[in-house]
């Protein structure tokens, strides 16, 4: 619930062109076959994965096949610090 909290706040600081990039990456995201067509990358030492979209970056994992967002963050150096 915190993390769905902290994701509609960003999405209400964003601009209208970052919110449908998102949104966009988020559709393709649910789809197993869109997946492998995007430069996603296993993040070292977890289960999580990364997907980025210009300045955000999108952490998820697999759970019965299906993308789970754990987090959208924009990237600096502390991104990947709690996974």
């Amino acid at each position: 619930m915190r993390n769905m909290d902290r994701i509609s706040k960003l999405f209400r600081k964003i601009s209208k062109e970052e919110r449908i990039a998102l949104l966009a990456l988020i559709e393709e995201l649910r789809d197993p076959a869109a997946r492998k067509r995007l430069n996603i990358k296993k993040l070292r030492g977890s289960e999580f994965y990364r997907a980025r979209e210009g300045r955000f970056r999108i952490i998820f994992h697999i759970e019965s096949a299906r993308a789970v967002i754990d987090s959208i963050r924009l990237r600096d150096k502390n991104t990947y610090r709690d996974f």
